[in-house]
Parts: C-alpha cells; sequence; structure tokens
C-alpha cells in the first residue's frame, strides 16, 4: 500500500470557487470574532485560483454584501452595474423585443452588476488567504476517506507522476491525505466526489431527478461603436427548436468586451443536436451578429450547470460533510444566476461547522446548515422559481406563458408544484426516429470550430497520463451509443474530445482525445448509457480562462 503523507484541518473545503472560497472566509471571520483557532484549507484543481471558472455572468451582490460588506472598499473587481434591460424573441431572421413592463421580476437586473467571475474568484481567494486561509491550487481531490464508522473523514489528492499505464515516472509523488473533522464539498456542477457522496448517503432520495444544462461562452473585444457597457441581452427561441430548453446571454463589460454564450438544456431529445454548433449559428443572427463584425474572438469555454433548482436538491449534509453552491444545485435557472447563492449557502454551512467545532464536535451530521437555509432568503427565492424547468419540459409556449403567470402575474406565489421524473440522460430518442440537423461550416471569422476554440481556452493535459474520461464497459459506445443514438458524444461535447473512427479493418471505434477536455462535465451527464465516467486528472490541468 502506497505511503501518503497527511495533514489535519478542523475543515477542508474541496474546490476554490464562489462557494468554497465564502465557506473559508465566514469560518475565518467567526474565529476571529470569537477569538477561536480554526484551521481551514482550500483545494483547487485549477493551476491558479479563478483559472476553472466560467460563467455568464450579471451578478446580484447581496450575498456578498452579506459576507463582505466592504467589498467596494477592498476593490472587488465589480465595476459594470447593469444599465439596461433587454430580452428579445428570436426566429431565424427577425428578433421581437418584449416591453420591459412585461419582464417577470427574475429577468429585472437594475441593481445588479455584469462581472468577470473569474476575476472576482481570484479576489476572493485572496481575502481567504488574507484570514489565514491554506489555499492549494493545483491540487485534485482524488477520493474521499472514510472512518470506520462510515462518516467522511477528509479527502486523499491525486498521484502525481503517473504515465498511461500506471507505472511511476521519475517525477513520482504520491497524493496526500488531508484529514479533517468536516469537509465542504464545493466542486461545482457534477463534481465527481459529490456524485460518489449522493449515491453512498442516499442524499437524493424523495427528489427530482437532477437537470442540467451546458453553458458555452465566448469573450469577445468589439467595435468600439457596438460597445454599451452594462447593456444585458437574454434570447430565447432560434437556433433551438421549440422542444429544447435554452436561450442566449449577452452582457456588456467595459474596455469594449462583450460576453456572449448559449445554455441548452441537457434534456434534449435530438441526438443529431449540437450545443456547440447551435452557439456558433446564434451568433449569424441579423440582430446579433452585427454587434461582433469587426470584433475579435479572445476567450473561449464551456461548463455544465446544475439547473433543477429546489426541486432536485439532493439532502445537503450527511456525516462528517456539506455540499454548498453548484455542487448542491443552488442557481436559480429562472434568474440566470448561481454566484449570489454559491456564496450565501457558502456561508450558511461555514457557519453550522464553526457551531460544531466550539462544541468540540466532528465527523457528525451539521443538520443545522440545511435548516439555516430553510429559513433564508434564498430558499424563498428558489421556492418562487421551484416549477421554472419543470414548465419547460413541456416546450417553450408552455413554459414561457406559464412562467409569465407564476414570475408576472402571482409574483412566485403559486399554489402548486410540478413535478418530473426522467433523468437527462434518458430523454435521447433514438437517432433514426430524429431529424439529422446540418450545421453550416464554420467562417473563421464571425464562426468557429472546435479545434480552435478550444486553443483559446489555453486547456493542457500531459500526453502520457491515465485518462481521466473512463469507460465502464469498452464496447458500449459502439454497441449501442453508436447504433442507436447516432454516437451523440462527437456532438455534446464541445471540447473535440470523442470521435468515431475506422479501424484499419473498417470497424468503427469510439477515439477520446482527453487532452482537449475543458472539464465541462457534459459527457459525465448527457451519454446516455451512462458509461462515461468523468474522474480528477493530475492537479493544475485542464483550461485557463482567465477571468471568464
Amino acid at each position: 500500500m502506497t505511503e501518503r503523507e497527511s495533514m489535519e484541518y478542523d475543515v477542508v473545503i474541496v474546490g476554490g470557487g464562489p462557494a468554497g472560497l465564502s465557506a473559508a472566509i465566514r469560518i475565518k471571520q467567526l474565529a476571529a470574532q470569537h477569538e477561536h483557532e480554526v484551521s481551514v484549507c482550500v483545494l483547487e484543481k485549477a493551476s491558479e485560483i479563478g483559472a476553472h471558472i466560467l460563467s455568464g455572468a450579471v451578478m446580484d451582490t447581496r450575498a456578498l454584501t452579506e459576507l463582505l460588506p466592504d467589498w467596494k472598499a477592498r476593490h472587488a473587481p465589480i465595476d459594470v452595474p447593469v444599465s439596461e434591460d433587454q430580452f428579445l424573441f428570436l426566429t431565424e431572421s427577425k428578433a421581437r423585443s418584449t416591453p420591459s413592463w412585461l419582464l417577470p421580476a427574475c429577468f429585472q437586473n437594475h441593481g445588479n452588476y455584469v462581472v468577470r467571475l473569474g476575476l472576482l474568484t481570484r479576489w476572493l481567494g485572496e481575502q481567504a488567504e488574507a484570514l489565514g486561509v491554506d489555499v492549494f491550487p493545483g491540487f485534485a481531490a482524488a477520493g474521499i476517506l472514510y472512518s470506520d464508522a462510515g462518516a467522511v473523514r477528509g479527502i486523499v489528492t491525486g498521484d502525481m507522476g503517473v504515465a498511461r499505464d500506471g507505472s511511476h515516472t521519475d517525477h513520482y509523488q504520491p497524493g496526500m491525505e488531508l484529514l479533517a473533522r468536516y469537509t465542504v464539498f464545493a466542486e461545482g456542477s457534477r463534481g465527481h466526489l459529490g456524485r460518489q457522496l449522493i449515491e453512498k448517503f442516499q442524499l437524493d432520495a424523495g427528489r427530482d431527478p437532477q437537470s442540467y444544462a451546458i453553458g458555452i461562452k465566448e469573450l469577445w473585444e468589439v467595435d468600439p461603436a457596438q460597445a454599451h457597457p452594462g447593456r444585458v441581452i437574454h434570447t430565447a427561441g432560434w437556433p433551438l427548436d421549440a422542444d429544447t430548453y435554452g436561450g442566449s446571454f449577452l452582457y456588456h463589460l467595459n474596455d469594449n468586451l462583450v460576453a456572449v454564450g448559449l445554455v441548452v438544456g441537457l434534456d434534449y431529445a435530438n441526438p443529431w443536436l449540437s450545443p456547440f454548433d447551435e452557439f456558433q449559428r446564434y451568433k449569424t443572427h441579423p440582430a446579433i451578429r452585427t454587434i461582433f463584425e469587426g470584433g475579435r474572438r479572445i476567450a473561449y469555454g464551456a461548463r455544465s450547470l446544475t439547473a433543477g433548482g429546489l426541486l432536485s436538491l439532493p439532502k445537503l449534509c450527511f456525516p462528517g460533510g456539506v455540499m454548498v453552491g453548484c455542487e448542491a444545485g443552488v442557481l436559480n435557472a429562472s434568474r440566470i444566476k448561481g454566484s449570489h447563492s454559491a456564496i450565501k449557502t457558502g456561508a450558511l454551512a461555514a457557519e453550522a461547522a464553526f457551531d460544531a467545532l466550539v462544541a468540540g464536535r466532528s465527523h457528525d451530521e451539521l443538520t443545522s446548515y440545511p435548516a439555516a437555509f430553510e429559513q433564508s432568503w434564498l430558499h424563498a427565492e428558489l421556492n418562487k422559481s421551484r416549477n421554472f424547468k419543470q414548465w419547460f419540459k413541456k416546450g417553450r409556449t408552455v413554459g414561457t406563458f406559464m412562467t409569465g403567470i407564476e414570475q408576472w402575474l402571482l409574483r412566485g406565489k403559486m399554489p402548486w408544484t410540478l413535478h418530473h421524473s426522467k433523468p437527462d440522460h434518458a430523454c435521447l430518442q433514438p437517432a433514426a426516429e430524429c431529424a439529422r440537423i446540418d450545421y453550416p461550416k464554420p467562417d473563421g471569422v464571425l464562426t468557429f470550430d472546435r479545434a480552435s476554440s478550444v486553443f483559446i481556452s489555453n486547456t493542457h493535459h500531459e500526453e502520457d497520463e491515465p485518462g481521466h474520461l473512463t469507460l465502464k464497459d469498452a464496447s458500449v459506445p459502439v454497441a449501442i451509443n453508436l447504433a442507436k443514438f447516432g454516437g451523440p458524444e462527437a456532438r455534446f461535447c464541445p471540447a473535440g474530445v470523442y470521435e468515431f473512427v475506422k479501424t484499419e479493418t473498417g470497424e468503427d471505434r469510439l477515439q477520446i482525445n482527453a487532452q482537449n477536455c475543458i472539464h465541462c462535465k457534459t459527457c459525465d451527464i448527457k451519454d446516455p448509457t451512462q458509461n462515461i465516467v468523468w474522474v480528477t486528472p493530475q492537479g493544475g490541468e485542464g483550461p485557463v480562462y482567465n477571468g471568464l
């Protein structure tokens, strides 16, 4: 058995995003206020804090103000207030604007800010370190450690310097055990360890299946004449069909920068659909393309969103640990916002952990965390939009109409609750029963291919290392996915990781280009046979988004 070094902390936090860093900050604040020493560390698999962060993003600063009331004086990178809201319904050639008085409150952004969440996350990391938190970027939490009683007692980081064949290179270093009285899991959407915890402790028992989406984003430097800092545009409709959930965002920042993206629900039915190509096609719409003509694309990325809302929320605590942020699924899909809920849940979990530490407890369930969440403004907010995704599962027309009734007419005080029972991966229909979608070739000016997109995501993985995109059964991709569903992994991946190629004997095989992976987790979610399992590569690998 491998000999591993170990370090002990009061609290270990897995994930250096807004949720994890907010938990760390809040624990240290309480420790200072009560003069009680608490040791905290944050593990982040990216090479630096913020490097794997991707979001739209329009931010509600309520939770941040609660956590750090003087964030403006601390020069948080939040300086573009929303100045204008537009909501457009697109057909292939036209755009119809919704009057501002008809917009439900969930689509109104007065008082919010357009931010680059990666830069804000980096700033949160600096605040945490200033309070004495040990922040370790470049270390991936690869496994969970359990006590003899079955409680979480920490994590183990991944081994470094392992060759593809499993042998140890000259640079081999075994992973380290980080032991904790409580462990906070904040890996983001479809966390590798969170998935294991949900299964082990049956945290989703009695809940609706979780629902996800993929968000694909680019950052552009546009012609100054097209720049309108603070303008926020959302669209629904084309290029997606009426039965596919999704919509676009287009946010104007300072310095002639525009963030643009498309969100596609991963409960879509047509296996020929490609979210990446739908996004490229979106930019060619007459109402959209003029913004980018004469501009320059400078960044690209993609990430899954946990969008099921309150009805799909798993139990938040278990022996020895808790889940926060998108790991748990507290994004408000109706508001298209999740950073405020990540910060709030991180702070609530921290308060529960601190009280337990002061009381001398360890490795038990922090039940005061979900209890506090249920009494919070965040729970009330999510409850108002609990039916949002469920309505859109009935199609765009029904979803739009009923969201208007619930959010505009009833102000979120609806007397009914909808449920669904089918997970996203089970929604694909056989390829033979669906219409093929022919996407235009990219022009390299406004629209692009996957290879050039991955290049500007600054993604890196070592060639000679064990694959982090694993298959439970190597025969399934060809025997089932290709035969029945037309090989959807070649289309739902936004990075060109999966390709079906011919062998020398003319047989099909799945080629996995793991070096292209941008850690979006779409394959782990949408694979119709749930045969693909994403595991952590070596620490520090993956994209470097630099402020997306």
